[in-house]
């Protein structure tokens, strides 16, 4: 047998090995994907409690929520955030598990507060800012223009004496 043929025969030994090794390493890819997917599912149901939670306080403080149910409704979801959190940490033993789920979702709540208020500032200085920039603006029209000639109706500046169409005395 020549070498050539040695090094096909080898060659479709491989790619063979290969095609039968193929479903081995698929398994594992499915169930890393099943397990991400529950970890995304997790993560999303966390998002919605935290929303919840946040509704919740705002109502409260509106008044739109009777003081005897709100403590209840609070822990409840409280609860339900913690079990999610509990759920991720076994999913994610990478999360450190020193700090207990209430704390987290907690400080996750305040955490999605902070950054709605800080939203609301930065709004209110661009407001500030435009309000700035629309009193400037009109205080330099106001300077310029002085209205319309009288008798050719064309417009004048403050500093004209005379209309610079017609000739009119503006004075």
């Amino acid at each position: 047998m020549e070498l050539g043929s040695l090094f096909l025969v080898f060659a479709v030994i491989v790619i063979v090995g290969m095609y039968l090794y193929a479903p081995f390493t698929t398994r594992g890819r499915r169930l890393r994907k099943a397990e991400s997917n529950e970890v995304s599912a997790l993560k999303a149901e966390r998002d919605r409690v935290i929303d919840s939670l946040q509704e919740l306080d705002f109502d409260f403080k509106l008044g739109k929520i009777p003081e005897g149910e709100y403590p209840d409704q609070r822990a409840t979801l409280l609860q339900k955030g913690a079990n999610i959190l509990r759920k991720l940490d076994e999913l994610a033993p990478a999360m450190s598990s020193s700090i207990n789920a209430e704390a987290r979702i907690e400080k996750a709540t305040a955490a999605v507060r902070a950054d709605s208020a800080s939203k609301r500032a930065a709004v209110a200085d661009a407001d500030d800012d435009i309000e700035a920039m629309i009193a400037a603006r009109r205080k330099q029209h106001s300077g310029k223009s002085a209205g319309f000639c009288p008798k050719c109706g064309k417009p004048v500046l403050v500093s004209d004496k005379f209309c610079p169409s017609c000739g009119k005395s503006l004075q």
